[in-house]
């Protein structure tokens, strides 16, 4: 566990904010990661959506079917809990995966794996997820955020997890 994460991920998720958030703002941040996942031969999964709508979809070559459901699964998280999974990860702590007993979360819709970044808008909150899958899940995490950084003009150096 890398132990400088949790104060990293609570600074990109107050960081990465948007003034506006659209169609097109979805699908340049889709895109920013389905090339860098081109680029570097990644088996990854990308989707960014509203909390109604999809919006942005890629499968690179070598993701699976379970990678559909693991970003289904990420995604009810950031929706149920405003957050990037990943920084959820770092404070449950929980070696299977799963929520405590008493939040009635069911792992088949829930799971504690980082890769759920929240699209935070300014003055309407929390509107949807951009969610990755097929790395492990820092890995996961940090393409969202490199792409966030990318969309919103924020230095990826300031923002980045530590090495």
């Amino acid at each position: 566990m890398h132990h400088d994460d949790m104060d990293r991920v609570r600074a990109q998720e107050k960081a990465l904010v948007f003034s506006r958030f659209d169609e097109q703002t979805a699908f340049r941040i889709g895109s920013a990661i389905r090339e860098r996942g081109l680029t570097e031969n990644w088996p990854i999964m990308a989707e960014v959506r509203l909390w109604d709508r999809p919006l942005f979809f890629a499968a690179l070559p070598g993701s699976t079917a379970s990678n559909v459901d693991w970003i289904r699964r990420k995604f009810n998280v950031v929706k149920m809990f405003h957050r990037s999974t990943y920084g959820l990860v770092l404070e449950e702590r929980s070696p299977d995966r799963q929520f405590k007993v008493g939040t009635g979360l069911p792992i088949t819709d829930y799971v504690l794996a980082g890769g759920g970044f929240p699209i935070r808008v300014e003055g309407a909150g929390v509107v949807g997820a951009v969610v990755v899958s097929g790395l492990p899940e820092r890995q996961d995490h940090a393409v969202v955020v490199e792409a966030l950084c990318g969309e919103l003009g924020v230095a990826y150096g300031d923002m980045a997890l530590e090495d």
